[in-house]
């Protein structure tokens, strides 16, 4: 109550405005958590985007659909359609995977350590499915300095006029 009081208080001198109180607002933009069993996923998808989405595989380098891809559009999650990265992030890292230096909406993305094969990254994943999409590196170009190395057969690309 004294709380209540307090906020009211700060609004009417002018002191508080609506902007400040952001962690309210940012919770009511949660997304929604898709969660399916092993049986659905592997009814939904390709055998390699199950492994690479369900169990953190990885296509081989310069095999995959979108590395070397130039049309204008945005990058969905192959397992819940969430739209992940933008055409307009995307560059070409030579590493052969698609590389953004950002995603479309820090929101749609999750990102954990990952130890496997002995070393440490940082792993990527669907915020809506917790789909594995690939991994974010430290040597990425401006303005982000960040390269979100993303498997092709993590994404589907819808056409989208800029």
């Amino acid at each position: 109550m004294t709380i209540r009081i307090l906020l009211l208080c700060f609004f009417s001198l002018g002191i508080l405005c609506a902007e400040d109180i952001q962690p309210a607002k940012k919770e009511l933009n949660m997304i929604e958590k898709i969660v399916k069993s092993d049986a659905e996923w592997k009814k939904q998808l390709t055998p390699e985007q199950y492994q690479v989405t369900r169990h953190q595989a990885t296509e081989c380098a310069f095999t995959g659909q979108f590395y070397n891809m130039k049309e204008k559009g945005i990058y969905h999650c192959i397992c819940c359609d969430l739209a992940l990265f933008s055409s307009e992030h995307k560059f070409e890292s030579g590493t052969g995977w698609p590389s953004y230096f950002q995603p479309l909406n820090a929101s749609h993305i999750e990102m954990k350590e990952d130890s496997s094969y002995g070393v440490k990254r940082i792993e990527v994943l669907c915020a809506r499915c917790t789909a594995h999409l690939g991994h974010v590196f430290e040597d990425g170009p401006p303005p982000t300095g960040k390269r979100y190395c993303i498997n092709s057969a993590a994404l589907k690309f819808k056409v989208k006029v800029f």
